[in-house]
């Protein structure tokens, strides 16, 4: 498989699409990053402080911006997921490959933020199904660690329907802040 980096590739099913993030895809994403009832599932660990909480056009447009930053120097991948049915973004997935000296080195690591709607078990199997598999080869991985706090009822079934377990492993921060609540899948 190609660089992701080089060349981001789209996957596709029956229900959504994930292409890389676009600055169209601005107003559709601030229903997201401005949903409170979803923000709360979103993984801010190691983000410098950012909750994700965007409220404004010019902050989901810087957001964005920094995203692509990221994305042009190989920091990470920031994915739109696209509604077949609603023909909106409803969310995004970041993923990227995290070298360490904690239990999640050689690790991809996802980040999953849905819109409150789409925040249902049997809607986040049909997203996760389309990117789980690429992600070993894509970024040269052999764990997947995602994180949901025990609130994140529907996220945990779903998670677990797809073979991730809990690990009682924390993430190390840059600062050597300890994080919790990780799910792992294993090749």
């Amino acid at each position: 498989m190609k660089d992701v980096y080089q060349n981001c590739p789209v996957f596709e099913n029956e229900f959504y699409y994930l292409r890389q993030v676009k600055k169209q895809d601005r107003d559709d994403l601030l229903k997201v990053y401005s949903d409170r009832k979803a923000v709360c599932f979103f993984n801010s660990d190691n983000c410098g402080g950012d909750d994700f909480y965007y409220t404004s056009e010019q902050r989901m447009q810087e957001a964005i911006e920094y995203w692509d930053f990221e994305y042009q120097r190989s920091g990470f991948v920031r994915w739109a997921i696209l509604s077949k049915a609603s023909k909106e973004a409803i969310g995004t997935i970041e993923l990227f490959h995290r070298d360490a000296t904690d239990y999640f080195t050689n690790c991809g690591l996802l980040r999953l933020d849905l819109r409150s709607d789409y925040e249902k078990a049997d809607e986040i199997v049909k997203i996760l199904d389309l990117i789980l598999k690429p992600t070993y080869s894509l970024f040269h991985c052999d764990k997947i660690a995602t994180k949901a706090i025990h609130e994140a009822t529907e996220r945990i079934k779903a998670l677990k329907a797809l073979g991730f377990h809990y690990t009682d492993e924390k993430l190390i921060g840059h600062d050597g802040t300890e994080y919790d609540f990780y799910f792992v899948l294993s090749s």
